[in-house]
């Protein structure tokens, strides 16, 4: 390998690390929260971004000709500063979520389809309630048919007739 190479090699290792972390926390959610690490009070997905451009900024400094302890000093530098900027970003979204959604027990509708223990979809008249849900019932209802919920279980909702 190439002198220059080398050089480069610890920022683009630590930058594939930070993009492949950061692609699995957009596909399955943030990573630290699943394993629990640091209560919440590390971000994985803001640890993945500032990895990210701790990588970018070593390799774009390090091949500018500068020298390479100045290639690690702005990298570790922009690192901290993005990692701090996204845990913000992220601590700011995770609070100004809507958390759980309201209960759809009581709410009345229509059968868009028919309904039984294998599934079947609702349409709900209630506040935002303007797409269908995914239901099931114990008892055979018809499309077209009056239904109320019974109980709300993640984004299938129990139905009965009338």
């Amino acid at each position: 390998m190439q002198k220059g190479l080398w050089m480069l090699l610890p920022f683009l290792v630590v930058g594939g690390i930070g993009l492949v972390l950061l692609l699995i926390s957009l596909v399955l959610g943030d990573i630290l929260d699943h394993f629990d690490v640091g209560d919440g009070a590390i971000s994985g997905t803001a640890l993945s971004v500032g990895l990210v451009v701790f990588g970018a900024a070593g390799a774009l400094t390090a091949t500018s000709g500068l020298d390479l302890v100045w290639a690690y000093a702005i990298a570790v530098v922009l690192g901290l500063v993005a990692y701090a900027l996204s845990a913000l970003v992220v601590r700011n979204l995770t609070n100004s979520s809507d958390g759980v959604p309201a209960s759809a027990v009581g709410l009345s509708g229509v059968a868009r389809s028919d309904v039984s223990t294998a599934g079947g979809e609702v349409s709900l008249d209630g506040p935002g309630e303007l797409e269908r849900r995914l239901a099931y019932s114990d008892d055979p209802i018809l499309e077209g048919t009056r239904i109320r919920v019974v109980e709300h279980a993640g984004s299938r909702v129990k139905v009965t007739a009338g």
